[in-house]
């Protein structure tokens, strides 16, 4: 398991992967013997101390002109570094080479601009941080950047969204090597919920909402959030609002580039994952807590948004967090 780094690298695109291989290394140790675990390498392009962009300083165990044979996963680092990166033609070539000699290749966050640079990507589906994604697509139009997802796996390449999204995708290499089990144990010690689906968004509809600049629809968003149940639909709103319909609509999808329709399924969908996740009502009672209604409005909106269903949300979060058993709706 070797980790590319580089000078001002993110410092979480680094340590949240390894940690993650570091804790499945103990889980296998514990069940399987020592040498059942993964062998976890820092690497840097350049020697000496590596100043990562919080100003943290990270030590690498070897220089990359040191390293020789094959390499079961490469991983490549993002953050502000990155800009300065690409440029560095010994450092691309270099990691065109390793991954020639690689089970698998992974770019964490803006690491994927690495990547691509070093032709990794070149018609092949990816991601990156959400703030990345159209430079990504500009500057190499042969790659299929995928602006919503958290991860994505295109063959044996992969790629993640921003910072905490690359534990995500670390959570899924260590089930896809070892087992469900042992990626549940690791993200039960991490507190982690294994596993965000990859191709769930990066974005919330709450830190979307933040981007409305008119007093009105922001406290009328927190009223939203707060009454789910209630009647959402864009005749109500606009009259809280002061507005016709028409206009309210027209304003509202001008504001936060989404329709009302649209902003209110995905606020009760997150509402519906948090009393999944913190609640033991049964899944027709957490529809209708959340307003959707039904349980079949609710699994509908839970697939479209997020690509599961809520029963299997449910058991996904309770196999970490074991809780009351509840009788759930079919």
């Amino acid at each position: 398991m070797l980790m590319l780094a580089f000078p001002d690298v993110q410092v979480l695109d680094v340590t949240g992967p390894l940690e993650v291989f570091a804790m499945a290394s103990q889980e296998l140790a514990r069940h399987r013997g020592a040498d059942a675990g993964y062998q976890i390498c820092l690497a840097a392009w350049r020697r000496g101390p590596l100043r990562c962009s919080s100003g943290l300083e990270l030590v690498a165990d070897i220089a990359c002109e040191k390293l020789r044979g094959p390499i079961d996963t490469l991983l490549v680092a993002g953050g502000e570094g990155v800009r300065a990166a690409v440029s560095d033609a010994g450092l691309v070539a270099w990691i065109a080479r390793a991954a020639a000699r690689s089970r698998r290749v992974a770019g964490v966050c803006s690491g994927a601009f690495l990547l691509a640079r070093a032709g990794l990507l070149d018609g092949r589906r990816a991601t990156t941080h959400w703030s990345n994604v159209e430079d990504l697509a500009r500057a190499f139009p042969a790659v299929r950047v995928e602006s919503d997802p958290i991860y994505v796996r295109d063959g044996n390449v992969y790629t993640s969204a921003g910072v905490t999204a690359g534990m995500d995708l670390a959570l899924a290499l260590v089930e896809e090597d070892c087992g469900r089990e042992v990626a549940l144990a690791v993200a039960r010690r991490l507190v982690l919920f294994l596993k965000r689906p990859g191709g769930q968004s990066q974005f919330s509809s709450q830190l979307a909402g933040q981007l409305s600049d008119r007093a009105p629809l922001r406290e009328l968003q927190a009223w939203i959030a707060d009454h789910p149940a209630a009647d959402l639909s864009v005749e109500a709103l606009a009259r809280r609002v002061a507005m016709s319909p028409r206009h309210f609509a027209r304003v509202f999808a001008r504001e936060l580039s989404v329709t009302p329709a649209r902003y209110v399924e995905r606020v009760r969908v997150e509402i519906a994952r948090r009393r999944l996740e913190e609640s033991s009502l049964g899944v027709d009672g957490v529809a209708a807590e959340s307003g959707f209604g039904s349980t079949e409005t609710m699994r509908r909106a839970f697939l479209r948004n997020l690509s599961v269903n809520p029963v299997e949300y449910r058991s996904r979060f309770r196999a970490i967090v074991p809780g009351t058993r509840v009788k759930e709706s079919t």
